[in-house]
């Protein structure tokens, strides 16, 4: 007898088959791979979602998964049963659902495990089930809600906005949070403080640093407490001492992993999930994507007297954490080590360095409160209309839970011993003049607590929302903080302006609800969408018709005036990027960007000649970048002038002539393919740099557009030409 086991991932298949053979000497079951999704929804709407037949959607093969689908059939053919051991969540339960439609399996059975070590696989098998059809049409009806939203949106953004941008269910809201915020920031009006601090000395001739509690806004105020500082000096009006208790924090759920590993450890959360999934298929942690705080009874059991052993009995306290999201339903587990005496873990520095921050917080939350003893000196002047002077510190008097998260500490910061009605001498007292600053940017860690704060996505989204966001475009990185585009702006306005009630905290939380009422079998998939899909496509259809095409940002600062005409000038939005365009456009067509470069077909002062035609050279700039072009474009004449782009990276006020001949010289033509008499050439275009023969294009990767030769491209052209849509994919 044999059994099959599919998994999702080689590396888990290894794992678990290393622990069956523990299980089971006999060998009788065959782990293999799925290798993540085998079906997907094609990329065509039009195919992928029959709405009028109740929102069926028509799965396909993803390419390159055949063979692994014959495989895995070829197999399961001869085993007398298969066990589908996809992840325990809905994306799992879909997983395992295309495998048994893929396989044609009459009866495929279930089993799910938290954590990946032979207890649990062992306990798993004593209790497979059939596929949870609930959790599997969840996941499903958020797959086609999210098409069915991003389709419709995307097409109007297309048309109103501009072409190859996007707008989906979940990532439009997150890119409204980040332009609140932005907009916080723009309007944001400066004020001028003053911070007031004097160095003293104590009777026992110790150094105490003492700050005003008050920052003032006015400069008269400033001066009149300098002035009875000096003039009465300071007196200690009170010395106050309290204890204070830190408690320790929860077990990571998924956010919060993401969110620490952000700022302790600078990993972005789609590297954070990538490198705990890894730890996860090694056995060494729980499952990972998680809304639960709960841990089991073994595994507390396992951690105090761990804990008790390190560190003794008084830093033991057993805690059981509250999950706080009503709908906590990814996994039983908060993510934690799956064997808490394994002190260290992983094959790399970052799966060490994640792990070991996973097995403090884990082992932290079942320690006693830290102790912190907080002083408050204060200090006063004779006037009694003066604020008060004031200096704080802390120090620990019992860790507790600190002892194994180190860093959370921080310093102590002790003061010297002082008494009240004490007098002290005022060595120097000074202001420094400040501003108030505008609130921060969110960062990466900031806005997934934010979204997790309103409801908004879940636990396995997360980190595909940062992602999305950066990919298409609409915020940079400066930093750690996410900083809108303007093409981020244009397209979040558009939708807060014709779509508010879609991309609302409300609806979207609401909309989250209604998945997990699906997944718990509260609601129906066909009718949820139904009730969703009818009004929103007559809302689609309305703005269509309200809304106009939207290419003007604003006017653009006074300074800047038409290069042709000398009008008003506006910003405007091009694939390109933000430029200015005159007011008068299309009577006028003078452009230039912020820098005041010109940008128009008009052209502006040349940069030389070229040193073969003797044509004047231009540096402009259009719908598509800065580009170099050559002479002028006649009257009367349909051809234009020679264009070369200039790349990104160029400074466009360091471009010289030679660097635009050089520019202008491609296409060049390598020479004729022996074999099929046919012109090889190199150039560059949308995806960069490449080399084409006969419509086979190829992408250079290390070799330069400008100097490759004709055996270097006949060498490239003879290698296998990779599928781009397949590499993308298995990456992923």
């Amino acid at each position: 007898m044999s059994t099959l086991v599919i998994v999702e991932s080689p590396a888990k298949a290894k794992t678990i088959e290393k622990y069956l053979s523990e299980v089971d000497p006999s060998g009788n079951f065959i782990v293999r791979a799925s290798v993540g999704h085998v079906r997907d929804l094609p990329k065509s709407n039009k195919k992928a979602i029959d709405i009028e037949g109740g929102f069926v959607p028509h799965y396909e093969v993803v390419p390159g998964k055949q063979k692994v689908i014959s495989e895995l059939s070829s197999l399961a053919a001869k085993a007398d049963g298969v066990l589908l051991a996809t992840d325990p969540d809905r994306e799992g339960e879909a997983i395992a659902w295309h495998i048994a439609q893929e396989l044609g399996l009459k009866s495929p059975e279930r089993i799910v495990f938290y954590e990946i070590t032979p207890e649990a696989i062992a306990e798993a098998l004593k209790s497979p089930r059939k596929i949870d059809d609930n959790l599997r049409y969840a996941q499903e009806a958020r797959r086609v809600l999210d098409r069915l939203v991003g389709y419709d949106l995307s097409g109007l953004v297309w048309k109103k906005v501009r072409y190859g941008l996007s707008a989906g269910r979940v990532q439009s809201p997150a890119l409204r949070i980040l332009m609140e915020r932005e907009r916080e920031i723009r309007a944001f009006v400066p004020e001028t403080f003053w911070v007031i601090t004097a160095q003293t000395k104590t009777k026992a001739k110790t150094d105490l640093t003492l700050t005003c509690s008050e920052e003032p806004r006015d400069k008269k105020l400033v001066e009149k407490i300098l002035d009875a500082v000096k003039q009465d000096g300071l007196t200690v009006s009170s010395v106050t001492e309290a204890e204070a208790k830190r408690a320790a924090r929860p077990p990571f759920t998924t956010s919060t992993l993401q969110q620490s590993a952000s700022s302790r450890l600078g990993f972005s959360p789609s590297r954070t999930m990538q490198i705990a999934q890894r730890l996860y298929e090694a056995g060494h942690i729980t499952y990972m994507r998680t809304d639960s705080l709960n841990l089991s009874a073994g595994a507390r059991g396992a951690m105090l007297g761990l804990i008790e052993k390190k560190w003794g009995k008084e830093y033991v306290q057993p805690r059981v954490f509250a999950t706080k999201s009503k709908n906590a339903q990814e996994a039983h587990e908060a993510i934690r080590p799956t064997h808490v005496d394994k002190l260290a873990a992983g094959t790399t520095p970052e799966q060490k360095k994640l792990y070991e921050l996973i097995w403090r917080r884990t082992v932290a939350s079942q320690m006693a409160d830290a102790k912190i003893m907080r002083t408050k000196v204060e200090a006063h002047t004779k006037d009694t209309s003066i604020p008060a002077f004031a200096a704080t510190g802390s120090r620990v008097i019992f860790d507790g839970w600190l002892a194994a998260d180190v860093a959370a500490r921080g310093e102590d910061v002790e003061l010297p011993k002082v008494s009240g009605g004490e007098t002290l001498a005022v060595k120097d007292i000074s202001s420094e003049e400040k501003q108030t600053t505008p609130p921060p940017r969110y960062t990466e860690a900031g806005l997934i607590k934010e979204l997790e704060k309103r409801g908004i996505g879940r636990p396995s989204t997360y980190a595909s929302i940062m992602r999305t966001l950066e990919a298409r475009g609409y915020v940079t990185k400066e930093g750690r903080s996410l900083k809108p585009t303007d093409t981020g702006d244009v397209v979040s306005t558009f939708l807060e302006t014709y779509f508010p009630t879609y991309i609302s905290d409300t609806f979207t939380a609401e909309m989250e609800d209604e998945l997990d009422q699906i997944a718990s079998g509260e609601r129906q998939y066909e009718k949820t969408l139904k009730d969703f899909y009818g009004p929103f496509q007559k809302e689609v259809k309305k703005k269509d018709k309200e809304a106009g095409k939207i290419t003007d940002l604003g006017p653009a600062p006074a300074e800047f005036m038409c290069p042709i005409c000398g009008s008003t000038m506006v910003y405007k939005l091009s694939r390109g990027g933000k430029f200015m365009s005159c007011a008068r456009f299309p009577k006028c067509t003078g452009a230039r960007t912020a820098e005041g470069l010109v940008l128009s077909n008009e052209p502006s002062k040349p940069i030389g000649k070229h040193p073969e035609s003797g044509e004047d050279i231009y540096v402009l700039s259009g719908r598509f970048g800065p580009y170099v072009q050559l002479g002028e474009q006649k009257k009367g004449s349909k051809l234009k002038p020679k264009r070369a782009s200039i790349p990104k990276d160029k400074n466009l006020e360091e471009v010289t002539v030679a660097d635009a001949v050089k520019y202008l010289s491609l296409p060049r033509e390598l020479g004729v393919h022996p074999e099929s008499g046919k012109m090889i050439s190199a150039s560059v275009g949308r995806f960069g740099p490449y080399i084409v023969h006969d419509a086979d294009f190829r992408s250079l990767k290390t070799d330069s557009v400008y100097d490759i030769t004709l055996e270097r491209a006949l060498e490239i052209l003879k290698e296998p030409k990779k599928k781009r849509g397949f590499a993308r994919k298995k990456k992923e």
